[in-house]
């Protein structure tokens, strides 16, 4: 593949409870050219998962053997399970020309920018604090305390959001969808791709006129 087919990297955080996941789903079923990267992760695999679908289950030994390798985009160590992102799989995906998704906190995109200065980073939001505590709470599927911790956590996160190129409120859900998908149709019309995939028409347009 050449330079003209290389695909874009998006990066995609939010807090818990802002609707990341529904979103970026429902991206995939409308953009056929966006996938989204499957992390690697050392966490037992729970029922129904699928090796290589929902991640790629390996073991700690062999997780710290591709730490050393340095074969992470980014990777973290979550309440004592690692997590991380293969750099070879992202680069191989991306030359193909598709659009690579990372769902990853803001903490794993200050790292992946480091690599790849060239990624498009997106925070999505909820539309109020009142909102994202009726949207964890109407989970029913955390604790009292758990939905605190992870109210304090939302707030040390949208802290980060001024980090990112845009910011999605998801307020509406199909507001926010169209919002990301229009981010991702502008992106490929960004004239750094667009000179590249039409050099032959720009110099035959600008040769016209001599």
């Amino acid at each position: 593949m050449s330079a003209t087919d290389q695909g874009t990297l998006y990066i995609i955080s939010a807090p818990s409870g802002a609707g990341k996941t529904s979103l970026v789903a429902a991206m995939l079923q409308r953009d056929p050219r966006l996938c989204v990267s499957v992390s690697h992760t050392t966490r037992p695999r729970r029922e129904g998962e699928v090796d290589g679908v929902n991640y790629h289950f390996v073991d700690r030994p062999g997780f710290e053997a591709m730490i050393a390798q340095s074969a992470f985009l980014e990777y973290a160590d979550v309440f004592g399970n690692y997590y991380g992102t293969s750099q070879q799989w992202v680069r191989d995906t991306l030359a193909t020309g598709r659009d690579v998704i990372l769902e990853i906190d803001w903490q794993g995109a200050e790292q992946v920018r480091r690599l790849m200065p060239d990624a498009v980073s997106i925070f999505i939001v909820p539309p109020s604090p009142e909102v994202l505590r009726e949207r964890l709470t109407g989970r029913n599927s955390d604790a009292a305390d758990v939905i605190e911790r992870r109210l304090q956590e939302a707030a040390n996160e949208c802290s980060h959001a001024i980090e990112f190129d845009y910011l999605v409120v998801n307020d509406v859900f199909d507001v926010a969808l169209a919002d990301l998908l229009a981010i991702v149709r502008a992106q490929r019309q960004s004239m750094a791709l667009q000179q590249l995939r039409h050099e032959g028409l720009l110099a035959r347009l600008t040769a016209s006129g001599g």
